[in-house]
């Protein structure tokens, strides 16, 4: 018995092929091999293959807007949120805050005392609120009606000190004229005031008041 190799076996197997014509009309036969491409799958698999790529598609893109919506929102957050509330617009107003609550605080007549108190409440908070309230009934109301004591206040200069999110403090010079019945021309004095602020809402108001 002679055993083939395998380098005899494909010879003959090529030879048979090719010797064979059937087959040989059939690998010449176009619709044939048409018929059977190699390595593609059949319809109704090719469209569920597609199917799946659209889906990861979708899922890929839905993943990205989130992430870059988380990404958006955090810098929202940490970064452009905390710029605004020390940034220039937000120094400007807790200066301009702080110079109207100085002239409101220090400028007030005895024919308008209560509109006057009025008044420089809407620029106050906390504590400092309620000592304002019985500094004016018990002091300022009895002095101002009885000895007709009028004040005014001029701002000179103003800087803001120090500026965070929810505080801050300006320091405020200022003239003050004051007239009474005793002083008919009055007298005149500067002084300057340590002004603490306070975020209310979307308000700088005073908490605070302190001479330097």
């Amino acid at each position: 018995m002679t055993v083939k190799n395998d380098e005899e076996l494909l010879t003959a197997e090529a030879v048979d092929t090719v010797d064979s014509p059937d087959d040989a009309e059939a690998s010449a036969d176009p619709t044939t091999v048409a018929a059977t491409p190699p390595d593609r799958p059949a319809g109704p698999l090719r469209r569920v293959l597609r199917g799946a790529a659209r889906f990861w598609v979708v899922i890929v893109l839905i993943t990205a807007l989130a992430v870059t919506g988380g990404v958006t929102a955090w810098l929202y957050v940490n970064q452009y949120r905390p710029d605004q509330a020390t940034g220039s617009a937000a120094a400007d107003s807790a200066l301009n805050a702080a110079k109207d609550g100085t002239v409101a605080l220090l400028s007030y007549s005895p024919e308008t005392l209560n509109e006057d108190f009025t008044n420089a409440k809407t620029h106050l908070t906390g504590d400092f609120l309620n000592y304002y309230n019985q500094f004016t009934e018990q002091i300022v109301t009895p002095a101002a009606t009885k000895k007709s004591v009028k004040t005014t206040a001029a701002i000179v200069n103003a800087a803001v000190a120090e500026l965070h999110p929810e505080s801050a403090v300006v320091l405020v010079f200022l003239n003050q004229t004051t007239t009474s019945t005793e002083n008919p021309d009055g007298s005149f004095s500067t002084s300057a005031v340590k002004v603490g602020l306070t975020k209310v809402g979307d308000a700088w108001l005073i908490s605070s008041f302190d001479p330097v």
